[in-house]
């Protein structure tokens, strides 16, 4: 997931004007959930501590408690899924070069882990996203799976494919999206369109972090998604939308929730999920 987003003009969600309507910013905090409902989910593990999408890192969220794991997947030159947010290797590994022309050889050569605390070396090898797995299975508990397929890449939809391939593996392509712990989100309703013809009882999440998606009459997400996923800032912003989303149906899981006044705005709205890289602070903070 980028970053958050600057200002922009409301917009209109579900034919609600969300800033000035009964669902304002006063008004929209009505739906208050209780804590111990709020999913809490590692974004990219528990990656305010450790190197982001590190086995480390996800173990750790594992320890602390979160209810789910968050990550991003691409896929190599050889037709593998790693676990890796940017295009490129520079920021998080010691090496350079595009993911999608490295082969799974070439980047475990490289150092995914020094670059966090660079006067505490912590050599990490990139994750794929089956040892993301195994790990999950390993757990002794459920453990939700929020996957996210980034866009636009060299091998289109061959990630959502991929992707698809290796959930069946592992059994964990549900029978109906009530029964499935994993859900796969995007920016792009074209990817989220794949999983729903490929796979259609994989729970889909669309995400946003600037623009409000207007959802017609039948109050669809784009992308078929049946889960709404916008950033924290447009939340901020405008904690209306979340209430004219719900009101429409869509369960709303918000990214990325590190600060206590957010969680505690997230609550007041009944946002569902909240994708943080501190999730045993969030955890702490709901009592759990």
């Amino acid at each position: 997931m980028p970053g958050d987003g600057g200002h922009r003009a409301p917009r209109t969600v579900v034919g609600v004007d969300t800033q000035h309507s009964a669902a304002g910013p006063a008004a929209a905090r009505t739906g208050r959930v209780e804590r111990s409902a709020v999913k809490v989910i590692a974004h990219r593990g528990s990656s305010a501590a450790l190197p982001e999408h590190t086995e480390e890192a996800y173990r750790r969220a594992l320890e602390e408690g979160a209810d789910g794991l968050e990550c991003d997947v691409r896929v190599t030159a050889d037709g593998q899924l790693v676990c890796v947010h940017d295009r490129t290797v520079e920021r998080t590994s010691d090496g350079r070069g595009t993911v999608s022309a490295m082969t799974l050889a070439q980047l475990s050569a490289l150092d995914f882990g020094s670059w966090k605390h660079p006067g505490e070396p912590r050599r990490s090898s990139v994750l794929t996203l089956e040892r993301l797995l195994e790990l999950v299975a390993d757990a002794g508990r459920r453990v939700e799976l929020a996957i996210e397929t980034k866009h636009p890449v060299r091998y289109a939809g061959r990630v959502e494919a991929e992707l698809l391939r290796v959930l069946d593996r592992f059994g964990l392509l549900p029978a109906s999206p009530e029964d499935s712990a994993v859900r796969v989100m995007s920016f792009s309703e074209l990817a989220l369109h794949r999983v729903r013809r490929a796979a259609p009882a994989v729970p889909r999440v669309y995400l946003w972090e600037r623009r409000l998606p207007v959802l017609g009459r039948t109050r669809a997400l784009p992308g078929g998604a049946a889960v709404a996923g916008p950033g924290i800032e447009l939340v901020r912003r405008d904690p209306g939308l979340v209430t004219a989303l719900r009101r429409a149906g869509h369960p709303v899981h918000v990214w990325t929730v590190d600060r206590p006044e957010d969680v505690e705005l997230c609550l007041e709205l009944g946002v569902a999920a909240l994708i943080t890289n501190r999730p045993a602070e969030v955890l702490a903070q709901l009592g759990r």
